[in-house]
């Protein structure tokens, strides 16, 4: 199974929280969009934790079984679809989210998230 890692999933996994962490083990391969990692490091910069933080992430980053997605030309193309979509809905979701949501898209990866609103998004196949 390949999937997309939200910023929430990663901190419900980093804590021990048993389904996402269930998830994370049968993938065999995880994608972790930069914004994800962007969020988290500066949560940890904002945090009394930061450099254990950061020392867990790098570990996670570091396994061959993950891969940090970062945006090219095409994800824009996803971004503004997405973005028109939930305009048309009146369901905007923050801009973060639908950056995430454009490269889970792209790419073909369902999200593990535990933020509803991804749900606005029927293209979003949520664990």
């Amino acid at each position: 199974m390949r999937l997309a890692l939200d910023t929430n999933a990663y901190r419900a996994a980093a804590e021990g929280e048993e389904r996402v962490v269930k998830f994370l083990r049968a993938a065999d391969e995880i994608s972790v969009p930069f914004i994800v990692v962007g969020e988290l490091r500066a949560g940890f910069a904002a945090g009394t934790l930061g450099k254990k933080n950061e020392a867990k992430l790098t570990g996670f980053l570091g396994s061959p079984r993950v891969r940090v997605l970062c945006t090219d030309e095409q994800t824009t193309h996803h971004f503004a679809a997405l973005f028109a979509q939930l305009r048309r809905q009146g369901t905007p979701i923050p801009t973060n989210d639908l950056w995430i949501a454009a490269l889970a898209v792209q790419h073909g990866l369902p999200l593990l998230t535990l933020d509803r609103h991804f749900a606005h998004l029927p293209q979003i196949l949520m664990l």
